[in-house]
C-alpha cells in the first residue's frame, strides 16, 4: 500500500512538471489500455485536465512565493515596490509644485 502511495505521489509530481500535451498523451494511452468507453474516457480526460490545472496553479503559487522570498532576502526591489515608489514620487512632485505656486 505504501508503495502505491509513493508511486501515485511521484506520478503527480511528474505530471506537474510536464506540459498539458504530454499529460494528455499519457492519459489517452491509459484510456486506450484500460478499454474505457468513450464516455468514461472523456470523463477521465476531463478529470485529469481539472487536476492538472489545479496542480499547475499550486505549483505556480509556490514558485512565486519562493521567488518573492528570495528577492526579499537579496534585498531586490519588486515591481510592487517600484510602483509604490513611483506613486510616492508623483505625490511629492505634486506637493512641491503646489508649494512653489503659493509664493
Amino acid at each position: 500500500m505504501l508503495n502505491l502511495v509513493k508511486k501515485t505521489m511521484l506520478t503527480g509530481v511528474g505530471f506537474a512538471l510536464k506540459t498539458w500535451d504530454e499529460v494528455e498523451k499519457k492519459a489517452k494511452i491509459i484510456v486506450k489500455k484500460s478499454k474505457m468507453s468513450e464516455k468514461e474516457g472523456e470523463k477521465f480526460l476531463d478529470d485529469v485536465r481539472e487536476r492538472y490545472d489545479e496542480v499547475q496553479g499550486k505549483l505556480e503559487a509556490k514558485v512565486a512565493k519562493m521567488i518573492n522570498k528570495l528577492l526579499k532576502k537579496g534585498n531586490v526591489a519588486t515591481s510592487d515596490d517600484i510602483k509604490s515608489l513611483k506613486k510616492e514620487i508623483n505625490e511629492l512632485k505634486k506637493k512641491i509644485k503646489g508649494a512653489g505656486s503659493e509664493k
